[in-house]
């Protein structure tokens, strides 16, 4: 599936991640945005997995007909980078390569463990901060970014 989505900006990705910022995140919250994630999904056919999960605990996780194995590897280490770093995985895909820098060596990031593709949003709490990530693969990065950020915007 090619990707729909046009490739947000630094600029526009820094919108959103000080925009979309919950009241509150619990248990019930990561059901909600997982369900709402998955019916989005299904009504587009979407072949993705998603997961919700904080630094050491998985809340929810969805795998839609037509994903794969591959999409939960890709999915744990978008959300990865996401946990480490405090932002979306495609805004610091997109800071790395302004950097003309990768997620390798340069950063000491392991490759099998992180990826600074597009599809893993932080979980941000006001006054609190980033408490977990979301995260949707299977599709291009752009529209597994959109997803995410579609979906939270209705449910804030």
């Amino acid at each position: 599936m090619n990707a729909s989505t046009p490739m947000p900006t630094q600029e526009e990705l820094e919108r959103q991640e000080e925009t979309l910022v919950l009241s509150r995140f619990d248990e019930t919250t990561a059901v909600a945005l997982g369900n709402a994630l998955v019916a989005e999904a299904s009504a587009q056919a979407a072949p993705v997995v998603v997961n919700i999960r904080t630094a050491d605990r998985t809340l929810f996780h969805a795998a839609l007909p037509g994903s794969a194995p591959d999409n939960d590897h890709w999915a744990r280490r978008k959300s990865n980078i996401v946990l480490r770093k405090h932002q979306s995985s495609m805004l610091v895909g997109i800071l790395f390569e302004a950097q003309g820098k990768s997620v390798g060596p340069d950063f000491g990031f392991d490759p099998l463990e992180f990826a600074a593709h597009g599809g893993s949003f932080p979980i941000r709490v006001a006054g609190v901060g980033v408490v977990g990530a979301v995260t949707v693969s299977g599709l291009a990065s752009e529209d597994d970014h959109a997803m995410i950020v579609r979906v939270l915007g209705k449910m804030l």
